[in-house]
């Protein structure tokens, strides 16, 4: 075979599903893999559903994602256009379509709708119950009417301007075998198979028939989709067997499924790439998590950057089976590439989120820092840090504690203890404060928690929090931390 060719060929109808970005994620890793080359494509030919700036969706995910496109709109490498509409401008297309109209192996329809909506066949039920439901469902299948018009029809109609879609010419006897590297060999009865539009009503072809014309056109090798297409795959190889040119690999992908192994819904929340990073995951870890979507390293290493998924990636070994997205999965690996991030990088991140919770001037990157290894999103800082900005209404219970043997009096008599020390401290840092209070600790001859416990909670009124004491209080400050204890005292009293 010659060098390596994928495509990502996507539709610009809005944020890109995760679906997809596995689809552009395995084409990417398969070109890489062997030092081919990964094409981007644009496919606009559904006009109806195009949505403004998706394009720019699509530029900002593979950049983000790290997956860069070595052909493309903005990348001309030979192959263009790389925008579908472009291509249609050369009429290539239609040229296309009517060298099979010529072969005998597509031909003009001119049914209206009116006709198409009476072949609708009604599904009755035999129960009463059945027949209250009774659905009435389109066809899935032409029945040739235009095949049989004379060649002089045809162009009597052509002449008169009368509305026409091109359709393909599928045989009604014997069957038609593909292999799909993951799927292996497939055979399909021909008279399962649909006359396919190829080029529409308003002059644009369809997906498919555009996608089997760009991909022969731009050489691709390997040809990964979803499989939902494994059915319309037959309809590809009669396409590509009437022109007598040579099918790409196959490489159908498996459903993604949610947790309860239904199809991950637009709705769901999580589906898109940008949802995740809403929800505060990092690019590094979507990619990674979205690499395990139906496949895995043969020594199941599942902490892998690209380089490494490049460098481990067999197509051969994708999964048949459903892939099931687990958030709980998604959320751990999230948190295992935020711990080990430079701190720099990290912080960046992290700012927007602890701004969007605290306005006093405090030391953010001591606040980030205190997270880092805590959290498994960005979005989790926000509940982690808020006390720092204001003391939560508490309930005096969280001063007993069956583990550090506290409880609302011996609390009490703590922080009425230390407030004059804490008073009487001048420098706030976290080693001067420690001090003090092992000090005291020491001094009376209790337990860690006991002198632990009672100040944490009156600094941050809050059940559990990242860092202990002598860091709420210095990174607080000395007024703040003073003010808290008193409340707390009052509260206690």
């Amino acid at each position: 075979m010659s060098r390596i060719r994928t495509r990502f060929a996507p539709s610009p109808t809005g944020r890109m599903h995760v679906g997809n970005l596995r689809t552009a994620l395995y084409e990417y890793l398969i070109a890489k893999h062997e030092g081919g080359s990964f094409i981007l494509r644009i496919e606009d030919t559904d006009q109806e559903r195009l949505v403004e700036g998706a394009v720019d969706i699509i530029y900002r995910t593979l950049q983000g994602t790290g997956l860069v496109h070595d052909e493309g709109p903005d990348k001309d490498g030979g192959y263009g256009p790389y925008v579908q509409s472009e291509r249609m401008a050369s009429g290539i297309y239609l040229e296309y379509a009517k060298q099979l109209v010529e072969k005998g192996a597509a031909y003009y329809c001119f049914c209206t709708k009116e006709r198409l909506a009476s072949l609708k066949t009604a599904v009755n039920g035999n129960t009463e119950e059945e027949e209250e439901e009774k659905e009435v469902k389109e066809i899935t299948k032409y029945d040739k009417h235009c095949l049989h018009l004379t060649k002089e029809e045809v162009e009597a109609n052509l002449a008169a301007g009368l509305p026409y879609v091109i359709r393909q010419n599928n045989p009604t006897k014997g069957s038609t075998s593909f292999h799909d590297a993951i799927f292996g060999d497939i055979t399909v009865d021909n008279e399962e198979l649909d006359d396919m539009i190829l080029i529409k009503s308003d002059g644009y072809p369809t997906y498919n028939f555009a996608n089997v014309i760009d991909d022969h056109m731009m050489e691709i090798t390997h040809v990964v989709r979803g499989n939902e297409y494994l059915s319309s795959t037959p309809k590809y190889t009669r396409l590509y067997q009437d022109f007598g040119w040579e099918e790409p690999v196959y490489v159908h992908l498996p459903l993604i499924t949610n947790e309860e192994h239904k199809k991950l819904s637009k709705r769901s929340g999580h589906s898109s790439y940008e949802d995740l990073l809403e929800q505060g995951f990092v690019s590094e870890a979507i990619i990674n998590f979205v690499a395990l979507l139906g496949w895995s390293s043969a020594n199941n290493t599942e902490i892998m950057s690209l380089d490494e998924l490049i460098k481990e990636f067999d197509y051969t070994h994708i999964n048949k089976a459903p892939a099931v997205f687990d958030m709980v999965k998604l959320r751990w690996m999230n948190g295992e590439y935020l711990k080990k991030m430079d701190f720099g990088q990290y912080y960046e991140l992290a700012l927007p989120y602890i701004k969007s919770v605290i306005t006093r001037e405090l030391d953010y990157k001591r606040i980030a820092a205190l997270v880092k290894t805590r959290i498994e999103t960005l979005v989790d800082i926000k509940g982690m840090i808020d006390f720092f900005e204001e003391l939560p209404d508490y309930d005096i219970e969280m001063y007993t504690h069956k583990k550090m043997k506290t409880d609302s009096t011996g609390s009490l008599q703590v922080l009425r203890d230390l407030l004059p020390q804490f008073e009487a401290l001048e420098d706030y840092s976290e080693a001067n404060i420690e001090a003090l209070i092992m000090a005291y600790i020491a001094e009376k001859g209790i337990k860690n928690g006991q002198g632990l416990w009672p100040v944490r909670t009156a600094v941050s009124g809050k059940q559990s929090t990242p860092g202990g004491a002598y860091e709420i209080m210095s990174i607080l400050g000395r007024e703040e931390s003073l003010r808290r204890i008193k409340v707390a005292i009052d509260k206690l009293s």
